[in-house]
């Protein structure tokens, strides 16, 4: 790998001469890889090798995902960079908790959150980015997360519109993405050394709005996957001198580095950073800090937020008008076992669940608010791909076990036979032990409802 000399000559001053230079030799190596089970499917993954757990991660394994598998279609696995999967496991919220990912897309880190919430309490992943956010909800949905709300809005009006409302909220910001080089070697093009000053600028204007979505005590967890000083152990420092954030300890593992004081203001407390470095640990480039907000507010830790609003108005969504609640009881006592879906609403004939904790957010540009359940069409309720992923098979009464062979039609968008005495009607599809996707059985025929957006040849 080329690596741009200015790097080379900074991060050999700042490590020394024998680090340095094992540091810089580690980009020649191979990439590491790594995947999470899903802990809300009811059956463990088949595909997949378990025999590499990653000490640092309850979820996580060393090994690759094949995309194109049952596991990885129905959401039972989520390949992620074995470095990366320890900040959410840092965040490592509780169930019941309000969360706020800011900054989430492409989803690796919002699902590993909402492993540890198991669809309780309420879990808000925004991503600024518009194609970023449907890539964000794609993962989400996959994964069968429920208490979920997808946005698309700035820092800045997800803090005028939700001040100190969060328990925990992460920020996993954009950075200059030196740890990613090995990873993707064209981000080494867009590398200079002011590159990480600009992202630091950045950083700093999303962390003044972030914190003013945070509750009093509440932890904001840091992470960026960069070296640079610039936008890490100065990062923290700044917090803790214009906000009065306390810098909480972080369990190490094996491999990883405490934080550099010395890169920053000398603040001891930045020792209890975590610096993840490619020469001393099997895995890519990465920093987290977890740092709690002050529970007494001064005029230096406290910056001013809007008071907050009565938050009764949930979107633009409704109430099911008495045909639709006919149709969606209907539908829910012909399929599901035990499970029952709260506070219904509908937006545009789309039939949704949206998680009860869920706050004024009509000034925020909504992408999905919480679990789609289906559509109402004429006369009739059609369930969403969406549902399927989030339902273990136990839930439901009418379901049919389909082999690989047929799973692999399914997701081509073909259709398939099943026994001709099977009543017509939905049937939640069964493959491998997970749920993989709805269809309607007609005269012996299962109809194809795979997405066509995400169909592939397997």
């Amino acid at each position: 790998m080329q690596l741009p000399e200015t790097f080379k000559t900074k991060y050999t001053q700042l490590l020394g001469d024998a680090d340095g230079s094992k540091f810089l030799t580690s980009f020649e190596r191979p990439v590491n890889h790594g995947f999470r089970v899903n802990p809300l499917k009811q059956n463990r993954p088949t595909e997949v090798d378990l025999t590499q757990p990653t000490p640092h991660c309850r979820f996580g394994y060393y090994g690759e995902v094949n995309g194109k598998t049952v596991d990885h279609q129905s959401g039972a696995v989520y390949s992620q960079e074995p470095s990366a999967m320890f900040v959410g496991e840092v965040a490592h919220p509780k169930p019941g908790e309000r969360v706020l990912d800011l900054c989430a897309a492409p989803g690796g880190k919002t699902t590993h959150i909402g492993s540890y919430m198991d669809n309780q309490g309420l879990l808000i992943a925004n991503e600024i980015d518009a194609k970023r956010a449907k890539v964000l909800l794609e993962n989400v949905e996959r994964f069968g997360l429920s208490n979920t709300v997808v946005t698309n809005s700035t820092p800045a009006i997800m803090a005028q519109q939700l001040p100190e409302f969060f328990d925990r909220i992460l920020v996993d910001a954009p950075c200059s993405g030196e740890g990613m080089f090995r990873k993707d070697p064209d981000a080494v093009k867009y590398w200079s050394l002011d590159y990480p000053v600009e992202c630091a600028r950045r950083q700093r204007e999303i962390l003044t709005e972030a914190v003013k979505n945070l509750k009093p005590g509440g932890e904001l967890i840091y992470s960026t996957c960069t070296f640079a000083p610039e936008e890490d152990e100065q990062i923290i420092a700044w917090l803790v001198t214009q906000f009065g954030f306390e810098i909480l300890p972080i369990k190490k593992f094996p491999g990883m580095d405490d934080g550099m004081p010395q890169w920053a203001d000398g603040n001891s407390d930045l020792e209890k950073c975590v610096r993840i470095f490619p020469h001393h640990f099997d895995g890519e480039g990465h920093f987290i800090a977890k740092l709690k907000k002050p529970t007494v507010a001064t005029s230096i830790d406290r910056p001013t937020v809007p008071t907050a609003k009565k938050r009764t108005k949930r979107s633009n969504s409704t109430s099911l008008n008495r045909e639709q609640r006919a149709l969606w009881q209907t539908f829910a006592t012909q399929h599901f076992t035990d499970q029952s879906f709260g506070n219904l609403r509908v937006f545009r004939d789309i039939l949704s669940s949206v998680p009860e904790e869920t706050p004024d957010l009509s000034n925020i540009k909504i992408v999905r608010e919480g679990l789609q359940l289906g559509v109402f069409k004429k006369n009739r309720f059609e369930p969403s791909y969406a549902l399927a992923l989030a339902m273990r098979p136990d839930q439901a009464t009418r379901k049919i076990t389909i082999n690989f062979d047929d799973w692999r039609k399914y997701v081509h968008g073909d259709t398939f036979p099943v026994a001709p005495s099977l009543e017509k009607g939905w049937y939640l599809l069964v493959c491998d032990g997970q749920s993989v996707g709805f269809s309607k059985v007609v005269n012996g025929i299962a109809k194809n409802f795979f997405p066509k957006g995400l169909r592939f040849q397997a």
